[in-house]
């Protein structure tokens, strides 16, 4: 039985791919990498978090190391296929979708630096691309494959209704790091502390976020924030809740130091009490170190 290790995003570019090999009689198993930036089932983020921090092919407009990211999980799915006997890896991408990693010279060099040259088919635009292995031998019909290139959907949602694909999730917003607002935050966090963690990371999508000396306050927007950031919380936090009124919690963390300060609190104090609509004048806020 031919055998192909699907890289799966949930996409309809993923969708399509494996309805196509299927077509061709190949058993197709998907595997979906997340990490403490994108979702996903296996978690990559320890090796991930390397590359954020420090890329060595560059970054997209963001803090997105996309050329870095997307070796990373070739050669995570690479070691997969080799050890599982798959006959090769297959991937949802279109040349040119992404003018900053899937241009046909980017697939190309990034198969390469994975050492998987011709193991790697992308059946939406195998005809632009050079013949791969398994098509060499006998493996796939590359005439059943096909040549979509450049940003349009409209060629990939024909196929869709082609293959008789109706349901398929819209594309979503995936990795944080090509968010503007979220980038500009852990570009900070990274200039402070290059040794953050992920719950460094992720804690950033929780509220307003203020850097002062080297301190991180994060000031929940919500009540739903204000549930979610009590499971970042982590040894040396400090932790600040209104009782007598409604008001946002804030979390107050040294990026570079164990002391606090009588004084790091009051600025906290200060940031609760600013975001909260009304603040009476016996208020009263928890100060809970962790």
């Amino acid at each position: 039985m031919i055998k192909a290790l699907l890289l799966y995003s949930k996409g309809l570019d993923s969708i399509l791919v494996k309805k196509i090999l299927e077509k061709q009689n190949i058993k197709v198993d998907i595997i979906n990498f997340g990490s403490c930036f994108f979702d996903g089932e296996i978690d990559i983020t320890k090796d991930h978090l390397k590359i954020v921090k420090n890329p060595k092919y560059g970054r997209g407009q963001g803090m997105n190391p996309c050329r870095d990211c997307h070796l990373l999980m070739l050669k995570k799915a690479g070691e997969i296929m080799k050890e599982k006997g798959y006959n090769f890896i297959a991937t949802g991408e279109a040349v040119s979708q992404r003018p900053f990693s899937q241009s046909k010279e980017q697939l190309l060099f990034l198969e390469k630096q994975a050492n998987l040259e011709g193991l790697i088919l992308r059946p939406l635009s195998a005809k632009l691309l050079p013949v791969t292995i398994p098509e060499k031998e006998g493996l796939i019909n590359r005439d059943k494959l096909y040549d979509i290139s450049g940003k349009s959907r409209k060629r990939q949602l024909e196929l869709a209704e082609e293959l008789g694909i109706k349901e398929f999730p819209m594309p979503a917003g995936g990795c944080i790091l090509t968010d503007k607002e979220y980038s500009k935050k852990l570009k900070k966090l990274l200039e402070i502390n290059s040794n953050f963690d992920a719950n460094d990371a992720k804690v950033l999508t929780k509220g307003r976020v203020f850097f002062e000396d080297k301190i991180m306050f994060i000031i929940t927007r919500n009540e739903k924030e204000g549930i979610e950031i009590k499971e970042f919380l982590k040894k040396r936090d400090i932790f600040l809740e209104p009782q007598n009124f409604p008001g946002p919690s804030v979390l107050i963390r040294s990026l570079t130091r164990d002391l606090y300060f009588d004084t790091i609190i009051q600025k906290g104090k200060e940031y609760l009490i600013k975001y909260s609509k009304k603040v009476p004048k016996d208020f009263e806020i928890s100060i809970n170190k962790i």
